[in-house]
């Protein structure tokens, strides 16, 4: 059993026990199950940002503990400030440290689009996501049979909820995309043995289809690597470990965005 089998595993024993714990009758009483959504997609189109989903995870399977003490408020507030386009929040505890409570105080001090970041298996989550101020869902196309992902893809558009489908393959990206898709992600890092290659969202950009956003996730630590992605045709991108790694990741993200803007203003001039 790989890692991502064990996760997944373990994800349906914490839905069961979860369904017992907080009903959905109970969830749906939330005050952000009302509240519309945010368009992620939209954000991710603004001119006047950046791109960028920062991310806030406290630790993973690969690299252990990354930051496991930050503060939620200021670094979401602080990526937000930066020129992030939207705010991608762990909230699996076992593998990343993470917690429901941390998407809720995100929720609380910024208007932006908030992702789910987890492994969702069951319609659960996905009211579970509302419920704690989620604009968009993750659903993984390794983690899922491929009409399943449609069926939680399906519900969740009933609920508001973008869906980011995150691919690794070419095969993955065929066999997964639906119409409730608006954002597809590529993940440079394989789920099942951890290796990283950037050069797998180039190489998968002429196949995502026209018109649904593209967005690169996982080993983007350079802010030219962002500019050729771009040309690629990439409108996103997914940055967690490269802030998280800094005591203060708002401040990391910040001198990124900066050098990224100084690159694009370099090239557009040239241009």
């Amino acid at each position: 059993m790989n890692i991502l089998d064990e996760i997944i595993a373990q994800k349906y024993k914490e839905v069961a026990e979860r369904k017992d714990l907080y009903p959905v009758k109970l969830l749906e009483k939330s005050l952000y199950f009302e509240t519309p959504c945010v368009s992620l997609e939209h954000y991710l189109l603004r001119p006047d940002k950046s791109g960028i989903i920062a991310e806030i995870k406290r630790k993973s399977p690969s690299k252990g503990d990354i930051n496991p003490y930050v503060s939620v408020e200021r670094t979401s507030i602080g990526y937000m400030q930066a020129g992030a386009s939207a705010l991608s929040i762990l909230t699996d505890t076992n593998y990343f440290g993470g917690k429901n409570e941390d998407l809720m105080t995100a929720r609380k001090f910024n208007y932006c689009p908030i992702l789910r970041k987890d492994f969702m298996v069951d319609e659960y989550q996905v009211v579970e996501a509302k419920s704690i101020g989620a604009d968009a869902i993750l659903l993984i196309a390794a983690a899922l049979e491929s009409a399943r992902l449609k069926e939680l893809a399906a519900f969740s558009s009933t609920l508001g909820l973008e869906v980011l489908l995150e691919v690794h393959s070419l095969e993955e990206l065929q066999e997964s995309m639906n119409e409730y898709v608006t954002v597809v992600g590529v993940n440079n890092r394989n789920l099942k043995t951890f290796k990283t290659d950037v050069g797998l969202s180039f190489e998968l950009a002429k196949h995502i289809p026209a018109g649904v956003t593209k967005i690169s996730e996982s080993g983007l630590s350079q802010p030219q690597t962002l500019v050729d992605l771009q040309e690629a045709g990439y409108n996103g991108f997914l940055i967690g470990e490269s802030f998280m790694t800094s005591s203060r990741p708002e401040r990391a993200a910040a001198a990124f965005i900066k050098e990224l803007r100084a690159l694009q203003v370099k090239k557009e001039t040239v241009a």
